[in-house]
């Protein structure tokens, strides 16, 4: 459920380009032209034309885009021209870093893209980093943390709707007897939440709810100041209601004392083309006022204008 809205008509990838060409000349670059053709053209169409634009000018688009515009709308259009596993292979690389270094986002990555989307990103990562995502994940991790995302970004999970409930039973049953115990870390922890499909994890849940009469989730606040609990906490909200999860990221992206243009830039610009709606929809549900509004408020000019067309901003 995308909110992007792509024209009627869509020009041809090269008349695209040349439009863009045309952004960059003369004494001041047209942005409000480059938000009328990037944001709103679909994956498949964006890669068509940085390939027709390198070909005609002999320049990559992104380095054009990045010599001609600057700061948070700069990140913003940059982000979102990226194929979408080049994009998360960014994303990864610089969350492995030492000064951008979150597990959170390698975490959100792991549990938020299809088995498919998240086998694209390792391979988009080893062409660009002449590594491995689980290398460098391992190599820049450790205790807990390890334990939880090597797998996580390992995974390839089943994506049908089959779920067996004789074992989502019993492995609620391990959960319960796990999270009882304080084990949050333990091997069949970590098994269950890094392995199983989502509608399998969303079955094993339902049924600790049912036969224990609490939300697993709510289980593992015990101790709110644990970071790994919370880490724990988000990717198993991840796997099972995303929205949820960006809902929050967003209301603390936006709430905060300052902006964190980061991490709303990082989230309008990758789940534009995936689950928009339902984010939306769950943001308005929560904080009974938009999430046009709220980023209408908090921001300006050309940056406002492009996660506005991301999100199929209407009147607002």
């Amino acid at each position: 459920m995308a909110t992007l809205q792509v024209p009627a008509y869509v020009p041809a990838p090269s008349e695209d380009a040349e439009q863009l060409h045309h952004a960059f000349e003369g004494w001041g670059t047209n942005e409000q032209l480059i938000i009328d053709i990037l944001a709103h053209r679909k994956a498949a169409q964006r890669n068509l034309i940085r390939k027709t634009y390198h070909e005609a000018y002999g320049k990559d688009l992104l380095r054009s885009l990045d010599e001609e515009l600057s700061s948070d709308f700069e990140r913003a259009v940059v982000l979102f021209t990226l194929d979408p596993a080049e994009r998360d292979a960014y994303l990864a690389n610089q969350s492995t870093k030492r000064f951008t270094s979150s597990n959170w986002v390698i975490m959100e990555i792991a549990c938020t893209r299809s088995s498919h989307e998240l086998f694209n990103v390792r391979k988009a990562y080893q062409a660009l980093y002449q590594k491995s995502l689980e290398e460098d994940v391992a190599h820049h991790t450790k205790g807990d943390y390890r334990k939880l995302l090597v797998p996580l970004v390992s995974a390839f999970r089943y994506e049908g709707e089959e779920v067996n409930m004789s074992l989502a039973k019993a492995e609620a049953k391990i959960l319960r007897d796990k999270i009882s115990d304080k084990e949050y870390s333990d091997e069949e922890v970590i098994r269950i939440v890094t392995t199983r499909s989502r509608a399998q994890l969303n079955a094993t849940l339902d049924h600790y709810n049912t036969a224990f009469g609490n939300f697993f989730n709510k289980d593992l606040k015990a101790d709110g100041d644990d970071e790994f609990l919370k880490l724990l906490r988000a990717a198993v909200k991840c796997l099972t209601v995303p929205e949820k999860y960006f809902e929050k990221v967003l209301r603390q992206a936006i709430n905060k004392v300052g902006t964190d243009e980061w991490a709303l830039t990082r989230v309008v610009t990758t789940r534009a083309e995936v689950d928009m709606v339902r984010i939306k929809e769950e943001y308005q549900r929560k904080n009974s006022a938009t999430l046009e509004k709220a980023i209408a408020r908090d921001t300006s000019g050309d940056y406002e204008k492009m996660l506005l067309a991301l999100i199929g901003a209407g009147d607002i």
